[in-house]
């Protein structure tokens, strides 16, 4: 008589080995991993400072644990149908580990300011960003949670699905209401004083932030910019020879990092012999080129900040080009903002020159290439933005040619952890001394025009970088916060002694100026004043030269 053997189900043979969940545990113990392992940098914020061995410490981190993973869970479990589950849960998995690496890697704050920063990021400096280390991180952070998700098999509910799963979101709802209710008076201080706790908070942050950056955009990228009724040269500069002015707009330079500032370093070996005005106490308007090109380039600037009022009011080089002066904008960067919108823009995308263009990107000496012809097409009152690459991170080393390679050892990587702060800083300096010689070119070149040009420059970076100090790397910290390593620039300027006779300008007065604080916000109002142009929009409460002009 033979023996019977049990038949096994093909599909249950299969799946005998998976973890089995329910839906709603599934869901409860993502959003505990995100609130707790995503959120480390939001962790150390809200205790920073706070005595851990002290009960009401602990109290603070339940109580906020039991608030994120309330509101996590009401927020998932209200998109995530049968259907949608897994999908939904993997993709925040995969959102809260990358934006946790970024947080804790760079020390960034996940903003609306800093989203509208990467939304204009292009492809060369995105990919920058990404690297093995990403993927090392990705691999516990995300990976391993969402096989785990994608391999437990959901078991069958066992009461109505709609309504229990309906009840649970109650309930995180009314566990959100009342924690938030119980913690406030610990909470609230801490999240009103220091606001930057709660771009920390991931992946709410991204969320958030991107779609706040994303109707704003949307908002502004229709709006056609609005000037004065009248713009016009004055009476005097009908007169006299043509101009040609340069505005270097520089990238991510600090001024603690120029020699010419008192850095120990000869970061200027070119400029420290050029007869220059230096300003070593210049303030970036934004900590993000997004935020600081526009800012820079109008006529209400930092102060009594209005970003609506400035990016719906005509630019410097809108208002120069409306006075009749030709206005170029050559960009070695990602774009101008809106600032030289229906002007004439030159790119260097499909430009190779031997020694400056290599491995699809160009040095920023390429702002020079075809200068010569373009001063020589008409010789006619010229005003040219050269918008440099400079020293954008975290690939530094990729900012100058090898030749520039003073300080050694360099950080090799676009992966800052990896290298030690002296390496950073030492391929960040290499930048600052070849951001030097090309400002010393491009004086060089200026000196050539004389004999048909009154020739003069005005250079300002963006905004500065953070180079690991306080563990903080790149920028665009909300500005409130900005450690100054973000906000002090360099800003130098040099005239010709033509431009400076025929504009009566007092070099001795100038250079006594240039000892003052001063910020981008003098940049229109110094550049109309000097260029004498008729604008409503220039305040002589800040145009530098002022004071320094001879009746």
């Amino acid at each position: 008589m033979s023996a019977i053997v049990p038949a096994i189900h093909p599909r249950r043979a299969h799946t005998r080995w998976k973890p089995v969940a329910s839906a709603e545990t599934l869901i409860l113990l993502v959003v505990a991993f995100i609130a707790t392992a995503d959120n480390i940098p939001f962790w150390r914020a809200v205790l920073l400072g706070r005595d851990l061995s002290s009960a009401s410490s602990w109290g603070l981190a339940v109580l906020t644990l039991l608030l994120l993973t309330s509101v996590y869970y009401a927020l998932l479990a209200s998109i995530s149908m049968r259907v949608t589950l897994k999908p939904v849960l993997c993709a925040a998995l995969l959102i809260g580990a990358v934006v946790a690496h970024y947080i804790s890697r760079y020390g960034v704050v996940i903003d609306t300011s800093m989203m509208r920063n990467v939304l204009q990021t292009d492809a060369h400096e995105a990919i920058e960003l990404v690297g093995i280390d990403v993927v090392v991180t990705l691999l516990p952070m995300a990976v391993l949670p969402i096989a785990l998700v994608v391999f437990t098999r959901i078991a069958a509910p066992r009461r109505p699905p709609f309504a229990f799963r309906s009840m649970t979101i109650a309930i995180a709802a009314i566990t959100a209401v009342v924690v938030a209710f119980l913690g406030f008076k610990d909470l609230a201080p801490t999240l009103r004083n220091r606001p930057e706790i709660r771009n920390m908070v991931t992946p709410a942050n991204l969320l958030v932030s991107t779609a706040r950056a994303l109707r704003q955009r949307a908002g502004y990228v229709t709006v056609v910019r609005e000037g004065p009724a009248t713009v016009s040269r004055g009476v005097a500069a009908a007169s006299e020879r043509p101009v040609l002015f340069v505005f270097i707009v520089g990238e991510t330079a600090r001024a603690a990092n120029f020699s010419l500032n008192g850095y120990a370093r000869d970061t200027n070996p070119e400029l420290a012999r050029l007869d220059i005005i230096n300003f070593p106490h210049a303030r970036a308007c934004g900590t993000s080129t997004e935020v600081s090109l526009s800012c820079m380039f109008s006529p209400f600037g930092r102060r009594s900040y209005d970003e609506a009022k400035i990016l719906r009011r005509e630019s410097l080089p809108q208002q120069l080009a409306r006075a009749g002066i030709r206005v170029v904008w050559r960009d070695n960067q990602s774009g101008c903002k809106g600032v030289c919108n229906g002007l004439e823009v030159h790119t260097f995308d499909d430009v190779n020159v031997a020694g400056v263009c290599t491995s699809g990107h160009c040095f920023d000496e390429v702002l020079l290439h075809g200068m010569d012809a373009l001063v020589r097409e008409r010789p006619s009152d010229l005003f040219v933005v050269l918008h440099q690459l400079g020293n954008h991170g975290p690939a530094y080393y990729r900012r100058y040619p090898s030749a520039f390679g003073h300080f050694e050892p360099t950080c090799q990587t676009d992966a800052l952890h990896r290298c030690t702060q002296q390496q950073i800083v030492n391929a960040y300096d290499n930048a600052l001394r070849y951001t030097d010689h090309v400002i010393a070119r491009v004086i060089a070149f200026l000196e050539q025009q004389r004999d048909r040009y009154d020739v003069a420059m005005v250079y300002v970076s963006d905004h500065g970088e953070s180079l690991g100090e306080r563990g903080l790397y790149l920028h665009g910290m909300p500005y409130a916060i900005a450690p100054r390593e973000q906000l002090e620039v360099p800003m130098l300027w040099w005239m010709s002694p033509e431009f400076v006779r025929h504009r009566n300008i007092d070099v001795a007065c100038l250079r006594q100026r240039a000892r003052d604080d001063v910020s981008h916000d003098y940049l229109f109002h110094s550049i109309t004043g000097v260029l004498d142009i008729e604008t409503p929009d220039r305040d002589r409460a800040f145009d530098l030269f002022a004071n320094c002009r001879h009746e």
